[in-house]
């Protein structure tokens, strides 16, 4: 027997499956979670390069070509992050609902076995 959580579940992965499967979908909905991943990266960077601009320039003597390297970097991690992060959710509720079909094709087909044995 499905609870109604479970019933739920099914017919709102029903009506938005396929347009969550797609690149685009995964990768605008995780977006916003690949940005608070990176910004403190990204700030901390900016921090010590504006704050203490010396101490940065003694460290690294090629400040202008790497830190365009950690912009793209960090372009990367955000593109990569939001895509996998949505890609894995989608991926655990495909599973989720594959079991849940499973779980109500086998309690009709016993109802129905019990309901001609009646």
């Amino acid at each position: 027997m499905l609870s109604e959580k479970e019933i739920e579940f099914i017919n709102h992965w029903t009506s938005v499956r396929v347009k969550y499967s797609t690149f685009s979908s995964k990768f605008s909905r995780g977006l916003p979670m690949a940005l608070l991943f990176s910004l403190p990266i990204f700030f901390s960077l900016v921090l010590v390069y504006f704050l203490s601009p010396e101490w940065y320039t003694k460290i690294s003597q090629k400040a202008s070509g790497e830190s365009m390297m950690i912009v793209v970097s960090l372009v990367i991690i955000i593109i990569f992050f939001s895509f996998v992060r949505m890609h894995f959710n989608w991926e655990m509720n495909e599973q989720a609902y594959l079991e849940l079909l499973e779980k109500k094709k086998k309690f009709d087909s016993n109802s129905t076995i019990q309901g001609k044995a009646e």
